[in-house]
C-alpha cells in the first residue's frame, strides 16, 4: 500500500514558550478510494525524536493500513527537525528526558491520539507502539482509554520510575492501581543480551509481576537481542534484521485484531479452561 506524509502543528498548555507541537502523519493511500478510513497507530521515537529509523517503521506500519501520527516530543527545547545519533545528540536526548515533565509527554501523547481520531481518514480506532523512551511513551498512552493496543520496544525507565522531571513516573503505581485492567492489549519486549544495560533482568522481572499481579492483558517477550536491535541505521552493532521483521509481524497480528477489526463490546467470559491433549 502507497503512504503519503503531511505534518500538523499543535499549541500545547504544558510547554511554557508555547513552541508547538509537530506531529508527522503517514497516510496509507488506495487507488479510487479516496474515503477509506483506517485504524490510527501513535508512534513515539527515541531520545532523538522522528529519525530515519523511526519514520522508515512508521511507514511500514502505514503501508499496511494504518493511519500513523508521530510527534517530536522535545517540541520545548527545539525544532523538529531529528536529533544526530552521535554522543552530543545522545547527551542532548538524555538531557532533555529528565528535564521534560511527565504530565508533559502525556499532554503530545493525547494531542497525537485527538490528531488522530479528528482526521477523515481514521475510523477512530487506535493503537501506540514505540522504541526506547517511546516504548515508555506507548506504555503511558495504554492509560488513555481510546487506546486499545500497546505495543513497547524495550521501553526504558518504566521499572525505575525515572522518566521526566520532578520524580512523577506514575507508570507502574497506575498499573498496582488498575488503571489498565480488563481494557486494552500490551505487548511488552526487551533484549536479554548481558550488554543490554538499560533493562536489567531485575527491572525487567519488575515490569512483568506488576503487570500480572494488576491482571493486565499482556505479552511479555525478552529475546536473544541488544537495546534498539531494531534501529536500521547508527545501531552500534545492535540491529537484528531477522528478528525485527519477526516481532513487526507480531506486532501487526495485535493491530490487526484489536484495532483492525471491530469486535463490539467484549464479554466477560469467567468459565474455566478445559484441560484438553
Amino acid at each position: 500500500m502507497l503512504v503519503t506524509k503531511t505534518t500538523h502543528d499543535f499549541p500545547t498548555q504544558l510547554d511554557p514558550g508555547g513552541r508547538a507541537l509537530r506531529i508527522f502523519v503517514i497516510s496509507p493511500v488506495i487507488p479510487r478510494y479516496p474515503q477509506a478510513k483506517f485504524p490510527g497507530v501513535v508512534v513515539f521515537s527515541e531520545i532523538y525524536q522522528v529519525t530515519g529509523p523511526v519514520e522508515r517503521f512508521a511507514s511500514q506500519i502505514a503501508s499496511h493500513g494504518f493511519v500513523v501520527a508521530c510527534p517530536s516530543i522535545y517540541h520545548e527545547f527545539e525544532g523538529p527537525e531529528p536529533i544526530p545519533y552521535d554522543g552530543e545528540g545522545t547527551d542532548r536526548g538524555n538531557k532533555y528526558k529528565i528535564e521534560k515533565t511527565v504530565p508533559a509527554f502525556d499532554e503530545d501523547a493525547k494531542l497525537s491520539i485527538d490528531l488522530l481520531t479528528s482526521l477523515p481518514n481514521c475510523n477512530g480506532r487506535i493503537g501506540a507502539t514505540g522504541m526506547c523512551l517511546g516504548g515508555h511513551l506507548a506504555f503511558r498512552a495504554a492509560f488513555d482509554q481510546r487506546v486499545l493496543a500497546s505495543v513497547c520496544f524495550f521501553a526504558t525507565d518504566v521499572h525505575s520510575a525515572t522518566l521526566g522531571k520532578g520524580k512523577n513516573d506514575d507508570s507502574l503505581v497506575r498499573v498496582r492501581n488498575g488503571d489498565l485492567t480488563s481494557r486494552g492489549e500490551l505487548v511488552m519486549i526487551f533484549g536479554k543480551q548481558a550488554s543490554d544495560t538499560h533493562v536489567p533482568r531485575a527491572g525487567r522481572d519488575l515490569i512483568r509481576t506488576t503487570l500480572e499481579d494488576a491482571n493486565v492483558t499482556v505479552s511479555f517477550l525478552e529475546v536473544q537481542a541488544q537495546h534498539a536491535f531494531i534501529r536500521d541505521e547508527s545501531s552500534k552493532g545492535r540491529w537484528d534484521a531477522a528478528l525485527t521483521r519477526s516481532l513487526f509481524s507480531f506486532m501487526m497480528e495485535v493491530f490487526d485484531r484489536t484495532i483492525g477489526v471491530d469486535l463490539g463490546p467484549p464479554v466477560d467470559d469467567t468459565k474455566p479452561p478445559e484441560h484438553v491433549c
